[in-house]
């Protein structure tokens, strides 16, 4: 490209000008290294520090250079900082926001020394009928959609079983559940049948909010005064309502179904929506939100499907900035480097939601040369394209960052 460096100045400016939202309360030393890890993690498209330490061209040892990054990451992530990014999210969703809560797992087989390393189901290894454990964390994650439909993080934790102080996994679950309800009055919670517990009733109910779970096969509503399997109601009834859904790659005809009923946990009144016709056994939904119409029913199923988008979110975390093959080893300063990971993906979420006429934008797409017009999940092209705006880069960002000093009057002498 003819105007690679404009595009490189450009795209300098506007990561810095996006990190120096959340440093801006922060002491100069915790400001810069904010904006190096930020820079160079776009840059690399890595977590190592060695990578990130490339692409920041410093005069010095590479060995010093990541001594530096390595001492910061164990203070932990400032507060002023956790809360500057916080508040930002309210500016990039919708006033009803969807929120997906979901787990996943980092492995780490051949780790022996990072602090409180425990067993994890590796998830891409493990089939229907064979669950594959390695040494590894766990990683709670909540993720709000963006009006341009992209998840955003606004919870993330790395956490052990081995680690002092442990709970329960439940425990992460709640926290992230009452950090959203802290920062949308209202949401609509969207989770899998793991979560499907009387715990998690009882806490939405607690916190006044909306959900969509799915339902297990051995999960008991109430019906008409009668306890009945979910399973037993699914089975009596069929699909009226038909609705086209683009599942897994394919575009299949879903029918879908709903009662009222009562969950175990609260008596209080629910929905069971039943979905047909996309996997072998009808998908069972229950939502406390107010089914009136056909096109409410369809929303809710909307809403369950659109869980996509946090797995795909875990997918391109681990993918773009290679999440699994960081080499720090205590745990505090694992979760330091997420949350500065996170920042990256809240960058990527920035940029999609530009104009498509926006210049650097579009220079973002070019550089990224995709092969597809149009995709449903942006993260991967805009992530490519900015590396390669940044490979041209000749220097870091240190030289944006001028150190005032007094002016000195000039020595005279009186006589």
């Amino acid at each position: 490209m003819s105007n690679s460096t404009t595009n490189t100045y450009a795209m300098k400016r506007e990561i810095l000008s996006f990190s120096n939202k959340f440093s801006k309360n922060l002491l100069k030393p915790d400001r810069k290294f904010l904006a190096d890890m930020t820079y160079g993690m776009l840059a690399a498209k890595s977590c190592l520090l060695t990578d990130v330490v490339d692409q920041l061209h410093e005069n010095i040892k590479k060995v010093n250079a990541v001594e530096r990054l390595s001492k910061h990451l164990l203070k932990g992530v400032p507060d002023d900082a956790r809360l500057s990014y916080l508040n930002s999210i309210r500016n990039l969703v919708p006033s009803n926001p969807v929120i997906h809560i979901d787990d996943s797992d980092i492995t780490k087989p051949d780790g022996y020394k990072f602090e409180a390393l425990g067993l994890v189901r590796d998830g891409s290894e493990s089939t229907k009928t064979k669950n594959v454990y390695k040494k590894g964390y766990h990683i709670t994650e909540a993720c709000v959609l963006t009006t341009s439909d992209h998840p955003i993080s606004f919870f993330s934790e790395i956490h052990s079983s081995k680690q002092k102080n442990f709970k329960s996994t439940n425990s992460y679950t709640f926290a992230a559940m009452e950090q959203g309800s802290e920062l949308f009055e209202k949401a609509t919670y969207v989770m899998d049948r793991g979560y499907d517990d009387n715990k998690m009733f009882l806490k939405m109910d607690a916190l006044n909010q909306d959900y969509v779970i799915r339902l297990t096969a051995n999960r008991k509503l109430l019906y008409h005064n009668k306890w009945t399997k979910a399973t037993e109601l699914r089975n009596r009834r069929k699909g009226k309502i038909r609705m086209p859904l683009f599942y897994k790659g394919e575009t299949h005809q879903a029918y879908l179904s709903h009662v009222k009923v009562q969950i175990t946990a609260s008596r209080k009144d629910i929905y069971l929506v039943l979905v047909y016709g996309i996997t072998e056994h009808p998908m069972m939904l229950a939502t406390n939100k107010e089914i009136r119409s056909k096109e409410d029913v369809l929303e809710v199923a909307k809403l369950y499907f659109s869980r996509w988008r946090i797995e795909e979110y875990f997918r391109s975390k681990k993918q773009i900035f290679q999440l699994e093959n960081f080499r720090i080893r205590k745990l505090v300063a694992i979760n330091a480097l997420n949350f500065y990971m996170t920042l990256c993906m809240a960058f990527l979420a920035h940029m999609t939601a530009k104009s498509e006429s926006n210049i650097l934008k579009v220079a973002v797409i070019e550089t990224a040369d995709p092969i597809k017009e149009k995709v449903r999940f942006n993260y991967y092209r805009i992530a490519k394209g900015i590396a390669g705006i940044l490979s041209y880069a000749r220097e870091g960002i240190r030289l944006w960052f001028k150190t005032s000093r007094p002016r000195w009057r000039q020595l005279c002498f009186n006589f």
